[in-house]
């Protein structure tokens, strides 16, 4: 519903009066704090990030299966974004912009990826072991950083909120696919 709206150009008002509430805050040390949310959701730190994840995973967690799923779901992110971008064509927004960036901005793929991210790091930590408190404040995390990088994009005026929200549940939906399909296949290896 969100890519319709955007392509029929339905969401201008939402945007331009969400982004001028995001950029309203505008301060020397909102913009440092702002970039710093931005870099964290660009490619290098996602890659430095996925490999510190799967040595953890593979070494400390023992979940070995779920190296598959943590490389479909951060990969399949990748790979959606960037078909989606191509397909939609949606120009960056021109004006308030405080970082130059290139490319689309349809939808947002620092947001899918950061769903996608942060979303397959909570399934993959969580375990019975994990304290009530523990759950709490790993839930937390991850929704604060995929909170954090789309309202970066938003602040630094690379992205409309249609974007972010639209990637972030672009995000969602590849995210639930990729565990639905991983537990189907765990509960199908298992029944042999």
């Amino acid at each position: 519903m969100i890519a319709l709206a955007v392509k029929g150009d339905r969401l201008s008002a939402f945007d331009q009066g969400f982004s001028s509430f995001v950029q309203s805050w505008e301060s020397e040390g909102w913009t440092r704090v702002m970039k710093g949310f931005s870099w964290v959701g660009s490619t290098m730190p996602v890659i430095v990030l996925s490999l510190g994840m799967i040595v953890v995973l593979y070494v400390f967690v023992g979940r070995r299966k779920g190296l598959f799923l943590f490389l479909a779901a951060i990969g399949g992110s990748a790979l959606i974004g960037y078909v989606l971008k191509s397909l939609f064509g949606r120009e960056r927004p021109s004006v308030h912009r405080l970082m130059e960036e290139d490319g689309f901005s349809f939808p947002s793929s620092s947001s899918v990826t950061a769903v996608a991210l942060y979303g397959v790091i909570v399934y993959l930590l969580w375990s019975p072991r994990l304290s009530r408190a523990g759950k709490i404040a790993l839930t937390a995390a991850a929704i604060f950083m995929m909170v954090c990088v789309g309202l970066s994009r938003i602040y630094l005026g690379v992205h409309y909120p249609s974007d972010v929200i639209g990637g972030m549940l672009a995000g969602a939906a590849w995210l639930w696919l990729s565990i639905a399909v991983f537990k189907h296949l765990s509960d199908s290896r298992e029944k042999m």
